[in-house]
């Protein structure tokens, strides 16, 4: 389960990526999409990757808690 939590985050920060270079992108007038840039041709496989990216959105926001240190420290600890 470990290495599923590691390919969700990574995952997770990719996407997080790729949205700020659309944005960037988009501000500039530029196309800074790089799973279109480097998937655009393959349609199926960039779907597949954006796919993958909200299923380790969704995974990593539902099971988060349960692995975070910061959510699991003891209640009288202090930040």
């Amino acid at each position: 389960m470990k290495t599923f939590h590691i390919v969700a985050f990574v995952l997770l920060i990719v996407g997080g990526i790729n949205w700020g270079l659309i944005a960037i992108g988009g501000l500039l007038g530029y196309n800074f999409n790089l799973v279109n840039i480097l998937f655009g041709s393959w349609p199926i496989l960039e779907g597949l990757t954006y796919l993958l990216v909200g299923i380790a959105a969704v995974y990593i926001g539902i099971t988060h808690a349960k692995h975070c240190h910061m959510c699991n420290r003891d209640s009288s600890a202090t930040i």
